[in-house]
């Protein structure tokens, strides 16, 4: 998939406000999570989903810009949610970047 350099400072930047919004809510909380399956279920994750957009692309269902654009939206939307999320913990207007 090739992204723009515009497209990739977007993507690039909306991953890194949701790793700050991950990285915060983990802090905050009790840890709950074994590495190892989270580890299994973050890469089964993205194999499905790969193999979802690439059977898309190759049908004709949707260009590769199409998808790029998608992904950087559902990033910004991801990052958007942690924002509020921890604004509405610690009761402050909380910015990720």
């Amino acid at each position: 998939m090739i992204f723009t350099p515009e497209q990739r400072a977007r993507y690039e930047a909306a991953a890194h406000a949701m790793q700050s919004g991950v990285a915060s809510d983990q802090d905050s909380a009790p840890q709950r999570d074994n590495h190892k399956h989270l580890r299994v279920g973050i890469n089964s994750a993205m194999v499905e989903t790969s193999a979802i957009a690439q059977l898309l692309m190759v049908k004709g269902i949707c260009t590769a810009d199409e998808y790029v654009e998608a992904l950087i939206a559902a990033m910004e939307a991801e990052a958007l949610r942690y924002q509020q999320m921890l604004s509405e913990r610690y009761g402050v207007a909380i910015t990720l970047r």
